[in-house]
């Protein structure tokens, strides 16, 4: 096993330990001291650790020292290095990142991903760059078109794997990989690594070296972890009353969906209390500006969706509330990782309302840890657990793609026949055509239309879009 104590151990050039030294950096961390002496000598890795915990500096690093050296001239239409990232915050991170520790090198770096137009990208692909940062989709698209080429490739990157190799990005990923040479370093970091994934994740490896500094989903040591047992209704509500403790300086508040994102913020705003909204329907510039307005401090609030999470690194984030319960337990391994971030403490409050016990019970199954129930300020008795539900509740969430959609012809309706099965869209109409208002799970709605709760039930289908926005 590598264990070091000080970066000046590690066999770094001078150029690195210069901006180490500069950023106040001098004792990596367990992921850090791990996995670094193993990559500077060429090594395969899989890394597992708890988010925070500095696994984009112990893949930039030695990535560096390598194109150093290993000296060759930057390829056109190509790189040197190729960093794959499920969304763009994180792709943006993560070059940020290889710009400040490469300072004093002369690599060249840019991050490539969808919400932007790719004209620019195209044009500025072709004079070459030694390391890119890409979501797999525009990635792709750039590779369609002729305008790029992996045949360069040295080095490859999947950060936050367990992401990127799960079924939604499977695909994508083989086909990536597929055109890179097989005479390659390949590097898997994740935050966390489901035992499947895993087994996947390591096809794409020779010989890896594996560092595993937590054990799999094990949420962060210094997260205070609460759970406040709300009906729905309140929820919002109880938000409000929330948000009025004055020690959250700085908050993520978690939703399901990018509906239920600008839901919340618009009630928010109703309330007076500011906030802001990031998630893929967002335009790029409407995120860069959300994010920036959060890290220097103008924005107290962010409301933000899993698919954004990943790539939000901010410091002293105070809390993380949990507006909506994700229906993947690792997703919560992220959200609250936000928070207690390079050796700080932090709170994640989430709160539960009857339908999301099953996901509670399977947060607290694959951490293996109790959350603290706690009173819910509204009183009333709101924050008690709700009753026993007879035992078919207690099954886990199906993360399987439910069979079926329904059918549309090309004017956009339903096919007779169809809608029955999926139980996303009705198609029922009244002789008139009109739509027909439906009751639905508790929840009104018009027939014909989407049914607005379908993205919690049916999380697998929002998969292609995920590709098509660059995510």
């Amino acid at each position: 096993m590598f264990l070091v104590t000080q970066f000046t151990e590690i066999g770094l050039i001078p150029p690195l330990l210069r901006v180490l030294a500069e950023e106040n950096y001098t004792t990596p961390t367990p992921v850090q001291s791990q996995s670094i002496p193993p990559l500077l000598t060429g090594r395969d890795l899989l890394g597992v650790a708890q988010t925070g915990t500095g696994k984009t500096a112990a893949f930039a690093l030695p990535i560096l020292q390598r194109l150093h050296t290993h000296g060759r001239p930057t390829p056109r239409r190509s790189c040197r290095t190729l960093v794959l990232s499920p969304t763009r915050e994180l792709a943006s991170q993560i070059r940020e990142s290889f710009k400040t520790y490469g300072r004093y090198l002369p690599f060249t770096s840019t991050s490539i991903f969808g919400g932007v137009p790719i004209g620019r990208q195209i044009r500025d692909i072709g004079k070459g760059f030694d390391i890119i940062v890409a979501t797999p989709g525009r990635l792709l698209d750039l590779i369609n078109q002729r305008a790029l080429t992996l045949e360069a490739v040295e080095i490859l990157v999947l950060d936050e794997a367990d992401q990127m190799l799960d079924m939604g990005f499977i695909h994508d990923i083989r086909k990536i990989v597929g055109m890179i040479s097989v005479k390659r370093q390949t590097m898997l970091f994740s935050a966390t690594m489901p035992r499947e994934i895993g087994e996947l994740a390591e096809k794409f490896l020779r010989d890896p070296v594996k560092v595993e500094v937590t054990p799999v989903a094990t949420t962060a040591e210094r997260v205070d972890q609460r759970v406040i047992f709300v009906d729905t209704s309140r929820k919002q509500q109880l938000l409000h009353v929330v948000l009025a403790d004055k020690t959250i300086e700085r908050a993520l508040v978690f939703t399901r969906t990018k509906h239920g994102a600008d839901k919340v913020v618009r009630r928010l705003d109703d309330a007076g209390i500011s906030a802001s909204a990031i998630h893929g329907n967002k335009s790029q510039a409407q995120r860069e500006r959300a994010l920036a307005d959060f890290k220097q401090g103008r924005a107290r609030l962010l409301v933000a969706t899993d698919i954004a999470a990943r790539g939000i690194d901010v410091d002293a984030i105070t809390h993380v509330i949990n507006f909506e319960l994700p229906n993947v337990p690792e997703s919560y391994v992220h959200r609250i990782g936000r928070t207690a971030r390079a050796g700080a403490e932090g709170i994640a409050i989430s709160f539960c309302d009857r339908e999301e016990r099953s996901y509670l019970r399977s947060i607290e199954r694959v951490t293996r840890q109790k959350l603290t129930v706690i009173e819910s300020p509204l009183g009333e008795g709101t924050g008690m657990p709700f009753p026993a539900e007879d035992e078919s509740s207690n099954k886990p969430p199906s993360r399987h793609k439910p069979q079926g959609r329904p059918q549309q012809n090309r004017s956009g309706s339903v096919k007779p026949g169809n809608h029955a099965r999926s139980g996303r869209l009705d198609a029922k109409a009244d002789g008139s055509g009109a739509a027909r208002t439906e009751q639905k799970d508790g929840k009104r709605w018009q027939s014909g239309t989407r049914d607005p709760m379908a993205d919690q039930r049916h999380p697998a289908r929002s998969t292609e879009n995920n590709r098509r926005f660059g995510r």
